[in-house]
Order: structure tokens, then C-alpha cells, then sequence
């Protein structure tokens, strides 16, 4: 084994490569014979080495993207919450009506100081809230108005004035004797004016009591409408009247029966005994 097989690739002298030939003159330098010129390379574009990948130009026009801004694919702002005070004051107004006014005004203002949702929540309940209370005024109106009109009279009267017959008292004098038929509305006067008609007896009947019938009621009221009520100076052609509750104003709370004493001359002042 000679030196030279000391350094010989393995497989031996067969593995080593073959001897190139020799190269051929060419007709000119750097080209072969009846081939055409190479065509020059392109100079490389700036900041582009030889054997990078090119780049492709970016905008920074792109619609609906901002160049110096990074938009995560699917990323949106939070939602904002509903306002609790707003929610609550639609039930609220319905139920309790200023409470409703209240809480829509307070949750108007938290939508307003805290970019919450709930705006329109808070306007309905404002205005139910409104409606509510505007009922209940008008509610207690009638009512006491109501009230007003079955409150008894405190006595005989400065000045002329139109009231409800339930509120005629024992002694009440009246301008005239309406007619016949249901009475409403009666004319009271002083009785030191002229007058034609007195009130000489009244009764109550219980307020809690059931309608017993048109003729059971006029049967009590009469007990206590008898010549017995007048006075010594009651004229002889005065005559008595019985005023008594119907069905359907027992139904409205009327429970006031009263004895009239009315003539068609003018009356004395005082026809009670």
C-alpha cells in the first residue's frame, strides 16, 4: 500500500472521481461557440441581496385601516351594561308612580356620567312614573271633592248656596220644595230670609247595612216624619214631605233620610218645636 491509498477515499481508487477533460478553446472569452451572448442580470433592487426573496410594497392606504394601528382579527369594543336604576323605574313608575319619576331621572343621569345603555328605559319611566301620579292626583281630587259634597252643612247658612241633599242637617230652610222625583241638588237660604220649605227631622241609617228594599226604607224614614217634629207656630197648611235614599244612591253611600216640611206661602223662621 502506497501513501497515496492511506488518503484515499473509501471504496478505493475506483470511488475517486473521474479526470475532467480538458476545457475547449473557445471562439471568445466566457462564451461557446455558436451560442448566442448572455443576457445581462438585472441590478439588485436596493436593500435586496443577491439570493433574498423580494419583497412585496406596502401600503399604508389600506381602507378602513389606520397604518400606525394593529386590529386583532375578531377584537371589538365591550358592550356597555344596562343601567339597573333605568330597568327599575318602569316597574317602579307603573307601581309607585314618583318612585318611578325618581329612579328614571337618577338612572338618566348615570347613563349620562357613566356611557351606560339605558336611556329610553329611563325616559319611559319618567313619563309612566308621570302618568301614574297624574292619575292618582286626579284620584284623590274626585275623592275629596266627593267627600266635600256628602259633608253634613255646619247650620243655617250666611248666604244662599246649592248643595247636595245629603248634606241638609236638622233645621236647614230651602228657597223652594223641588219636585217630585229624585232630589240632588236643593237651594239652601237663611232661614231668616223667605224660604218655603224645612228640614224638621232626620235619620241615618247604618252605614254598613244591606238594601232592605225601597218601601222598608221609606217605612223607617217615616217613623220620625210625624206633626210630632213641628212647632206651636207652625202653620196649619204646612205639609210634610219624606226624602229618602234609592237603590242606586245607597249604592253611592247615601244613608240620610229627612223630613220636609214645605208650604206654598213663605214660612216662618223657625218651624221646629
Amino acid at each position: 500500500m502506497s501513501d497515496d491509498d492511506l488518503f484515499a477515499p473509501p471504496g478505493g481508487p475506483a470511488a475517486r472521481p473521474p479526470a475532467q477533460p480538458p476545457a475547449q478553446p473557445s471562439a471568445a472569452r466566457g462564451t461557446t461557440p455558436g451560442a448566442p451572448p448572455p443576457t445581462p442580470a438585472a441590478p439588485p433592487a436596493p436593500g435586496q441581496g443577491q439570493g433574498s426573496a423580494p419583497v412585496p410594497p406596502t401600503s399604508s392606504t389600506d381602507p378602513g385601516f389606520a397604518s400606525e394601528t394593529y386590529y386583532a382579527p375578531g377584537w371589538q369594543p365591550a358592550t356597555p351594561r344596562v343601567e339597573p336604576l333605568a330597568v327599575a323605574s318602569v316597574p317602579a313608575g307603573v307601581v309607585l308612580g314618583p318612585v318611578g319619576i325618581g329612579l328614571g331621572a337618577a338612572g338618566l343621569s348615570r347613563v349620562r356620567a357613566r356611557g351606560t345603555r339605558g336611556r329610553g328605559l329611563a325616559v319611559a319611566g319618567i313619563v309612566v312614573g308621570a302618568l301614574v301620579t297624574a292619575a292618582w292626583a286626579g284620584g284623590m281630587l274626585a275623592w275629596w271633592q266627593g267627600e266635600q259634597a256628602r259633608a253634613p252643612l255646619a247650620g243655617d247658612v250666611d248666604a244662599p248656596r246649592t248643595v247636595h241633599a245629603v248634606q241638609l242637617v236638622l233645621g236647614s230652610c230651602l228657597g223652594t220644595l223641588p219636585p217630585d222625583g229624585a232630589v240632588s241638588e236643593v237651594l239652601v237660604v237663611p232661614c231668616a230670609d223667605e224660604h218655603r220649605a224645612q228640614v224638621v227631622a232626620r235619620t241615618d241609617l247604618g252605614a254598613d247595612e244591606v238594601w232592605p228594599g225601597q218601601q222598608a226604607v221609606d217605612r223607617r224614614v217615616a217613623r220620625v216624619c210625624t206633626p210630632e217634629a213641628l212647632g206651636a207656630d207652625a202653620p196649619d197648611d204646612v205639609g210634610l214631605v219624606v226624602w229618602s235614599p234609592t237603590e242606586a244612591s245607597w249604592r253611592d253611600g247615601d244613608r240620610t233620610g229627612l223630613c220636609v216640611a214645605a208650604s206654598a206661602d213663605p214660612l216662618p223662621a223657625d218651624l221646629l218645636g
